[in-house]
């Protein structure tokens, strides 16, 4: 008989930089309540000149090493849409800066903001394949468009580590999902652009439409009726979107649509996505540690994760809280990574929006230190260069 399989640990990191919604909105001369009350945003993780997608998943993942060893993590899953090499995968680097071992398979995952849960599945698959081993899932993104653009307010950087394991400590995830793909243009980053292309209306339609299709497709494989979950936990571009598609949701059941019942599917679940921002492949996930971090006791109760990457794909996932579960949570230090930000002004943070150049040898030193664990030194001979302030973890500890 197979073991549960689920997530054993989670923690979250994002820069060590943001910038209030109150400071823009000054700055463009707009009403703060156009992006706090109209989008669900008070400030968007903005990261330093050494900051990137390694640095930031370094930080979420290496809190998890320290705790549990790497002996048995086998796999290694990345996902982002921000990779920082169009061949080398991102999470190779956390070798010398985290002490994973050499005995596992480490690789990239893209589809826009569903890659997280493609990892995340996959893991779960090959624990059940050996439920000796685990498995390490990191989502990492920077959200980044151009500056005075209409989507400019919905930036945000973040990163979320899970150690996917057999009998996990934190909650079980369901076998049963739903699943809808399709080719659709509504958000893509050609590679010859650092910021995306956006169509802002019809990514919003698409998002819903591709969560209804999901949803029935979870319910057509004998997943349960929507009134059996305590929370729902959705991506968020921004935090607004998350109670658009729940009403949709709502709706599209058949079920009663009142602010009552929307408010307590999503308690708690938008509260560090509105904080960081957009963070693509682990915004849901930034939901999930927001719910699991809340006052709310969830042992036993199911939550729905609505996965949605722009392009399409989308994902309807069933998890349970396990007994024990809060004593496992990194709350503090997860509220604490995202309330000790240094707060920009407009003028420092339009510095670090601005695209940096190397040499033509590919060399270039980074400027500035953010002043996180570890850190982006530049460029030599176009390779990145990363250093950690303090000593990887031994790969063979754990326990």
């Amino acid at each position: 008989m197979t073991p549960a399989i689920g997530i054993h640990d989670l923690a979250v990191a994002t820069s060590r930089h943001m910038l209030t919604h109150a400071v823009l909105a000054d700055r463009l001369g707009t009403d703060p309540a156009k992006y706090q009350r109209g989008l669900g945003q008070d400030a968007m993780s903005i990261p330093g000149d050494d900051e990137d997608v390694v640095t930031m998943a370094a930080a979420a993942a290496a809190p998890i090493v320290e705790r549990h060893g790497a002996s048995r993590i086998r796999n290694v899953f990345f996902a982002t849409e921000t990779g920082v090499d169009e061949s080398k995968c991102a999470g190779l680097y956390l070798h010398s800066l985290i002490g994973l071992p050499s005995q596992a398979r480490v690789v990239e995952f893209k589809q826009a903001c569903y890659g997280g849960t493609a990892a995340l599945q996959l893991a779960c698959a090959a624990v059940a394949r050996d439920p000796s081993r685990q498995a390490l899932v990191i989502a990492a993104d920077i959200a980044r468009y151009d500056l005075d653009s209409a989507a400019e307010p919905t930036q945000g950087a973040g990163a979320v580590a899970m150690l996917v394991s057999a009998d996990p400590a934190v909650a079980v995830i369901d076998p049963v999902s739903g699943l809808f793909s399709s080719d659709i243009m509504d958000f893509w980053r050609p590679t010859y652009r650092s910021t995306a292309v956006v169509d802002g209306r019809y990514s919003v339609s698409a998002y819903l439409d591709a969560i209804e299709h999901a949803f029935d497709d979870f319910r057509r494989l004998g997943g349960v009726d929507l009134r059996e979950f305590e929370r729902f936990c959705y991506h968020q571009p921004f935090t607004k979107m998350a109670f658009k598609a729940h009403r949709h949701l709502l709706e599209h059941a058949g079920l009663p649509v009142t602010d009552e019942a929307v408010d307590a599917a999503l308690a708690d679940t938008t509260d560090y996505n509105r904080a960081i921002g957009n963070s693509y492949t682990a915004s849901v996930y930034m939901a999930l540690a927001s719910v699991l971090d809340s006052a709310s006791d969830l042992t036993g109760r199911r939550i729905a994760l609505a996965s949605y990457g722009s392009g399409c794909v989308a994902e309807f996932l069933s998890l349970t809280a396990v007994d024990g579960y809060r004593e496992q949570l990194r709350s503090e230090a997860n509220r604490a990574t995202i309330g000790n930000r240094n707060p920009l002004s407009y003028s420092e943070y339009r510095a670090l929006h601005t695209d940096r150049t190397t040499a033509h040898d590919g060399s270039r030193a980074s400027t500035g230190d953010s002043g996180g664990t570890y850190r982006l030194s530049g460029f030599e001979e176009h390779k990145r260069i990363y250093h950690a302030r303090q000593p990887a973890f031994s790969a063979k500890a754990g326990h």
